[in-house]
């Protein structure tokens, strides 16, 4: 699946995922409205919600994008009816041809992490038959059990030809209050890198390999230490737009051609039709998968400028 992501970079040439991570306040009133009309003021409509929200953002930028990311978060706080908008979201996307990184952070060890790597990116057996679970094409992975913790999603990885990106510096502003603490003179972060390139070589594809790190936009010095720590792995870069992180801060994060990064932009593209210069442009909250069609593109030249000038 990386092989499939990069191709679909270099073909788009936008090497971005736009983040669905809908908070059901970010749902315009009359696609609430609608939901509620039909399944009343339940989980069951705050999913359709969320669901068609979703769908209209999708069909507004799927052919200018290579990938998504949902945040399942976003999802479980509705319960199970939450969880079956997620798997509709999930297959949407693919029936648009877009590869799909699950925003899951999972992280546990022995049969708990087997059956996470299982249920995201696997195969589960049932009987003669086995059957694929939630079915992203990557998933986020926490680190902080070691190896443990890694190697069943390597496995399923290797197996399924799929992929995970594993926290290495996050965007976050307390990120540093552990991933920055020295060991042995060095801090933690770099140390993790170090092992997400061990543990990808073990599984390439023809560039890259399936085991990526996430590295936030926030922290472009950091970057550019990990781009060199971790030559073979794609690095998905948080952060971007809503916390700050610009288009100028990101070249680093890429190789010399421009790939080996992917950048991530959630609440700036999906509610991005309550922005002052979209509203500008004629947008209202009735058109709002416009404003996010309007917002990748200018995320795209952001980035497409900054990489240019960088070389």
């Amino acid at each position: 699946m990386i092989n499939k992501l990069v191709d679909k970079i270099k073909k788009t040439n936008a090497p971005i995922v736009v983040g669905l991570d809908p908070m059901l306040s970010y749902v315009p009133q009359h696609i609430q409205k609608a939901a509620y009309e039909q399944f009343g003021e339940t989980p069951e409509g705050a999913a359709e919600a969320i669901w068609q929200y979703n769908k209209a953002i999708v069909d507004a930028v799927y052919d200018l994008i290579p990938a998504v990311k949902p945040q399942i978060a976003m999802y479980e706080q509705f319960g199970v009816e939450g969880i079956k908008a997620f798997q509709k979201t999930v297959d949407y996307c693919h029936s648009k041809d877009l590869v799909v990184i699950g925003d899951v952070k999972r992280g546990d060890i022995g049969s708990t992490s087997e059956a996470y790597a299982v249920g995201h990116l696997g195969k589960v057996q049932i009987g003669n038959t086995g059957y694929a679970g939630f079915d992203e094409d990557f998933a986020t992975v926490n680190p902080y059990l070691g190896t443990d913790g890694i190697k069943p999603f390597v496995d399923v990885c290797r197996e399924e030809k799929k992929g995970i990106f594993i926290l290495v510096k996050t965007s976050n502003p307390s990120s540093g209050e552990f991933q920055d603490r020295e060991i042995d003179g060095r801090p933690l972060y770099e140390l993790v890198g170090e092992k997400v390139a061990e543990w990808g070589s073990t599984c390439m594809g023809d560039s890259y390999s399936y085991v990526g790190a996430v590295v936030g936009a926030t922290y472009p010095k950091q970057g550019e230490v990990l781009r060199k720590l971790m030559p073979k792995s794609f690095i998905l870069v948080p952060g971007y737009g809503a916390q700050g992180g610009q288009g100028k801060d990101l070249v680093h994060f890429f190789d010399q051609d421009g790939l080996g990064a992917i950048v991530n932009s959630s609440r700036g593209i999906i509610t991005a039709y309550r922005q002052v210069k979209y509203k500008e442009q004629g947008i209202t909250e009735e058109n709002f998968a416009d404003a996010s069609r309007l917002a990748v593109q200018d995320m795209i030249a952001d980035i497409a400028g900054a990489l240019q000038s960088a070389r």
